[in-house]
């Protein structure tokens, strides 16, 4: 298996302040992991893009992306809700985030590599169609994902997502959109507080409460997502994965370990094999215990490659 690793030295340049849990330093860990353990010898590395207006606009409302942009500060902070933050930097840090997942799909669909991994920050998968939350600018891989369906012309986009805080801004990008199906997993009640109630034929949540270990997590995967998946049969997965619900993980009460991670990616990867050659393109969320979280990527990439 090929797989792709695509970041960006912009990616670290946004930052929103010191004592943020959204931080630079998650980057750095996950980098020295992978030279660690030699995983990175194996990876292809890629530039990330920066994503086009264009591509933004189709996801996110014309007026939305002019707002972003306007924002965008000449120095110092500027906050665009409680948690989330733009400093000099963070604009084109968003582009590239968004961009890295444009370049995923191309590569995977192109067969230039066999799988991609988006090692990208700030995450998107917070971000509405017209609202900034969670840290988030644009929906990094729902921008992936439309691009897919726009430029290569696939019918069926499995957007999977096992962060621990549910992924409210792709539901509401692709909420009834039928050639997108969307399944998360996600402690409730907790933080954004949505998902619980969705009833939406293109929709799999399975809410968790607080306490998850992997035994329920994989329960809930297997109970919900993998015979939707199944019976979508997606062209592409794409993965918002998000590494928060770690039990060393301030972020949320889950316990789960480097093992479930790997566990999950792999059904995932059956899937993929099944019914889109493999394709698969997969792009970092959460995830803020540097430890946990490098070790955690690096068994997502390991069991990406076939190798766990």
């Amino acid at each position: 298996m090929s797989l792709a690793y695509i970041t960006h030295q912009q990616c670290h340049q946004h930052a929103m302040g010191a004592h943020h849990p959204e931080q630079p330093a998650r980057l750095d860990a996950i980098n020295d992991r992978l030279i660690a353990s030699s995983l990175m010898m194996v990876l292809t590395q890629y530039d990330a893009p920066l994503a086009s207006r264009e591509q933004l606009l189709r996801v996110h409302d014309a007026d939305y992306v002019d707002q972003v942009f306007a924002r965008s500060p000449a120095n110092g902070l500027t906050w665009l809700d409680g948690d989330t933050a733009m400093n000099p930097f963070s604009l084109d840090a968003a582009l590239r985030a968004a961009g890295a997942n444009i370049l995923a799909v191309d590569l995977v669909m192109s067969g230039a590599n066999d799988q991609a991994f988006c090692a990208v920050r700030p995450p998107g998968h917070h971000a509405e169609r017209a609202k900034t939350m969670g840290f988030c600018f644009f929906n990094n891989v729902a921008v992936g994902a439309a691009h897919a369906i726009a430029e290569h012309g696939l019918k069926r986009v499995a957007i999977v997502d096992f962060d621990v805080h549910h992924g409210n801004g792709t539901e509401n990008i692709f909420s009834g959109d039928d050639k997108v199906l969307f399944c998360s997993t996600f402690q409730h009640p907790f933080y954004p507080h949505t998902g619980y109630d969705t009833r939406v034929a293109n929709i799999v949540n399975a809410p968790l409460p607080a306490g998850t270990d992997g035994t329920r997590f994989r329960e809930a995967i297997i109970a919900s997502w993998l015979p939707a998946i199944d019976s979508f049969a997606p062209e592409l997965i794409v993965i918002s994965a998000g590494f928060d619900g770690h039990r060393e993980d301030p972020m949320a009460q889950f316990n789960l370990l480097e093992s479930d991670y790997a566990w999950v990616t792999g059904e995932l990867m059956e899937l993929a094999n099944k019914h889109a050659s493999g394709r698969v393109t997969s792009s970092l969320e959460g995830g803020y215990h540097l430890h946990a979280l490098a070790r955690s990527v690096s068994a997502h990439l390991r069991a990406l490659t076939g190798d766990d």
